[in-house]
């Protein structure tokens, strides 16, 4: 007899959906912002507005800032920044759709991960819907499968990385405050943009590497007016929504919320066609209402994350 999803993980489902929501907006700004100075500066200056921001949050709140694991809580957050680094650098190398392709494969790694690494038996819906969901992924971004070269691996690399971060979100640092856990996730990734600076900067990549992948290759520029105010609203933007992926993830079942992040795709639709102008055509729209059709199918026809 199949069981609806507990309160909780519906919850944190919510919780995933408004972030993406956040995300599909932001994310929109990338280009822009690539314009304007490197990778390595963006999540350098994102991680100095952020910081602040959150030690306040924290002191506040009446918290301790020292992680109750942090060993488990650094290792978290190196994948979950190595992911992130992978992503914004492949969205300036190769369209989106590409990009986005790969990473919205993480639901599917998180059911292998769960099953290898936690015993966790899956069942026969659950399978199907994320199979449905990733297939409504391919209809909505349309990737050339026949045109694919080497960096077309990168994003799956970024789904295995952010799959894995997640996994340890719910499994390991569940118990950990969520602004703390979000405040050593902005730590690791704005010391990975300083290494990513003072690399660069100091011994400069080969001119090619700047010409074909400026973003990711190259160091310090000075910055612009633009590049502040859109980093700005960017990270604002950011930390909220992971906020609420941190704490989505904590409350519920990964396995059944990695298909809520699918919601991603609704969005930067919607905000494209705002900013852009661009309205999706018919396998775009097809594949959205599959991804939706596939998240309904794993709340009402799952059996618990230990069935068959």
């Amino acid at each position: 007899m199949a069981e609806l999803v507990p309160p909780r993980t519906f919850q944190g489902g919510i919780l995933i959906v408004g972030s993406m929501a956040i995300i599909g907006l932001i994310d929109n700004l990338i280009p822009i912002i690539a314009k304007e100075a490197s990778l390595w500066q963006f999540h350098t200056f994102r991680s100095f507005l952020g910081i602040p921001i959150l030690i306040l949050i924290i002191l506040a709140r009446g918290r301790r800032i020292m992680p109750l694991q942090p060993r488990l809580l650094i290792i978290r957050s190196a994948m979950l920044s190595s992911s992130m680094l992978l992503y914004f650098g492949t969205l300036a190398l190769m369209p989106i759709a590409e990009a986005g392709t790969g990473l919205f494969a993480s639901p599917i790694f998180v059911l292998i991960f769960s099953v290898i690494f936690f015993g966790i038996r899956i069942g026969i819906w659950r399978i199907a819907a994320v199979i449905a969901g990733f297939g409504g992924v391919l209809l909505v971004l349309k990737p050339d499968i026949f045109n694919l070269e080497f960096m077309i691996l990168l994003p799956f690399l970024t789904a295995i990385l952010y799959s894995g971060g997640q996994l340890m979100t719910r499994h390991y640092c569940s118990q950990e405050d969520t602004f703390v856990v979000l405040l050593m996730f902005y730590l690791v990734i704005g010391i990975c943009g300083l290494i990513g600076i003072l690399v660069f900067t100091i011994w400069p990549s080969p001119v090619h590497w700047q010409q074909q992948m400026p973003f990711f290759t190259t160091g310090w520029s000075s910055l612009t007016w633009n590049f502040l105010l859109w980093t700005t609203i960017q990270s604002l933007g950011s930390l909220v929504a992971v906020a609420g992926l941190i704490r989505g993830y904590q409350i519920g079942d990964p396995t059944y919320l990695g298909v809520f992040e699918y919601s991603f795709l609704l969005f930067a639709g919607f905000w494209g066609w705002v900013f852009w102008k661009h309205i999706p055509d018919f396998l775009a729209i097809t594949g959205m209402m599959t991804i939706i059709l596939s998240g309904t199918a794993i709340m009402l026809r799952s059996k618990g994350s230990r069935s068959i």
